[in-house]
């Protein structure tokens, strides 16, 4: 017990010292030691030698020196571009490759795909591009949606902001909601390619709220996708500044929304015409050469196409040529386009074809012009018709010259499918009737004449006044065939004889 108490007690004895002999010795051996190294030499520290630097593993260019280099580069790849015409400004804080070997390559990239210089410095953006991580991605999925090759620069003049798009954010979107409007999977590219600033639209904005307000007008649901399919600009159109200004102005002018509707389903580009800039001046140059406020609703509606042309001088030339060469007064040219306003676009050489024509029948240029007022279709006729039905008048109905002058729509009936059918049965019952009772309604309605054995002179009377408006749809198909070369014709080789 006392044993261990010693052990672990407070005050344990001192360690042993060594032997006066063995401290001498020790003391000995550190002296020579320390006369040794201070004998050899000691390198600089402070200011490390060649030798020194170059063994070294680590070494590395200071952060200045990087700097100085990088912005070297910088300055070689900027004279680069300022030789290809690009302004290096505008790429200023835009991570642009490192070398010009590499920006020499994405240039060249650009241009095979029909880029010209002048594109790349309208739009220098598109050199921020990586050829890997954002064109191929891009023009890959173009290519898969149908996009022409051909097509494919005047897609990127018109919106090079597609080179940096996001497929899943922006591209893909867009496409799917096309589809979802109706517009066929092969009428994609197509639309794409007219109006490739689509790309970039978000999808609850405009496009959303266009095709809402068509819809809310009269538009069938059904002939949306048709409609954007063939003007895809509306897509970008706002409806408070654009599309809600130009219907109300047409419902103002007797339009009703019905009407407008279906204008806008056959001829929507009919929405891209200016409103200040063409559409007002126009009606007002309608007013001016004598058409009157309650035809206006009926020519928009047979020729939506005059609210959008080059109208007034138009109509300055067709009613000089008009007083010319038909004797057509200031009112009367105003009767014209009430009831043809295709007459504004003939060309000179077809009006004056035709009044050959006519005066080569046998009919006095006073009898023409009046022929003309009543019945404008006949500047538009095919020639071979026409002169079919003039043969067979002649010829087999022994009829006086002056009843096509009291009604010149016989020239825009089918000879086979209607004239000579009805002139046989009339002559087979011993019928006397003018040309109008004879031709002047349905099919239906004669069937329904032919059922009596005389004629009411009341029905007579009504017949002989006959609708220009209803002529205006059949003439259309008939002269529709030779639209090519009798509309917008400014040749002077016929005269009249």
């Amino acid at each position: 017990m006392m044993k261990s108490l010693f052990l672990f007690s407070a005050h344990p004895k001192p360690p042993l010292l060594p032997s006066p002999n063995l401290r001498k010795l020790l003391c000995l051996r550190a002296t020579s030691s320390a006369a040794s190294t201070s004998s050899r030499p000691r390198p600089d520290r402070r200011t490390p030698g060649p030798a020194r630097a170059r063994q070294s593993l680590y070494a590395r260019p200071s952060l200045l020196t990087m700097d100085r280099d990088r912005a070297a580069r910088r300055a070689d790849v900027d004279a680069y571009l300022a030789s290809l015409g690009v302004d290096p400004g505008e790429l200023a804080g835009l991570e642009l490759p490192a070398t010009v070997d590499v920006m020499r390559e994405r240039v060249d990239f650009l241009r095979s795909l029909g880029l010209t210089p002048q594109d790349l410095a309208a739009y220098p953006l598109a050199l921020g591009c990586s050829v890997r991580k954002n064109m191929v991605p891009v023009l890959d999925y173009l290519g898969n949606l149908g996009v022409r090759r051909d097509e494919l620069p005047n897609l990127l003049r018109r919106y090079p902001q597609v080179l940096h798009a996001s497929i899943v954010v922006d591209l893909a979107p867009v496409v799917k909601y096309l589809q979802g409007l109706d517009v066929r999977p092969g009428d994609v590219p197509r639309v794409l390619e007219r109006y490739p600033d689509l790309l970039g639209f978000k999808l609850e904005g405009t496009i959303s709220t266009s095709v809402a307000y068509l819809v809310a007008i009269g538009v069938a649901r059904r002939r949306v996708g048709s409609v954007i399919t063939r003007f895809p600009e509306l897509l970008g159109m706002r409806v408070g500044k654009i599309l809600k200004p130009f219907v109300e102005h047409l419902e103002r002018i007797g339009l009703h929304r019905p009407a407008i509707a279906r204008i806008i389903e056959d001829k929507p580009y009919v929405l891209g015409f200016g409103l200040e800039e063409t559409v007002k001046p126009n009606i007002d140059a309608l007013l001016e050469f004598g058409v009157r406020n309650e035809s206006l609703p009926s020519i928009i509606i047979n020729y939506p196409d005059v609210l959008g042309i080059e109208l007034r001088d138009k109509l300055t030339a067709q009613q000089s040529l008009f007083e010319a060469s038909i004797l057509v007064t200031r009112d009367d040219f105003g009767r014209v386009i009430e009831r043809m306003p295709q007459a504004i676009s003939l060309g000179r050489a077809a009006v004056l074809k035709h009044v050959n024509f006519l005066t080569g029948c046998g009919f006095l240029l006073s009898q023409v012009s009046k022929m003309v007022v009543a019945c404008p279709q006949l500047l538009a006729l095919n020639m071979d018709i026409m002169r079919m039905n003039f043969d067979y008048f002649k010829n087999e109905m022994d009829r006086d010259l002056e009843e096509l002058v009291e009604f010149p729509a016989f020239f825009t009936y089918g000879l086979e499918s209607t004239i000579r059918y009805r002139h046989e049965i009339v002559a087979k019952k011993g019928f006397t009737c003018s040309l109008a009772w004879l031709l002047n309604c349905s099919d239906a309605k004669f069937d329904e004449r032919m059922k009596y054995d005389t004629i009411g002179v009341e029905e007579m009377e009504d017949a002989n006044s006959f609708d220009a408006n209803r002529l205006a749809g059949r003439a259309q198909d008939v002269y529709d065939e030779d639209e090519d070369s009798d509309y917008d014709d400014d040749t002077d080789d016929e005269y009249i004889e």
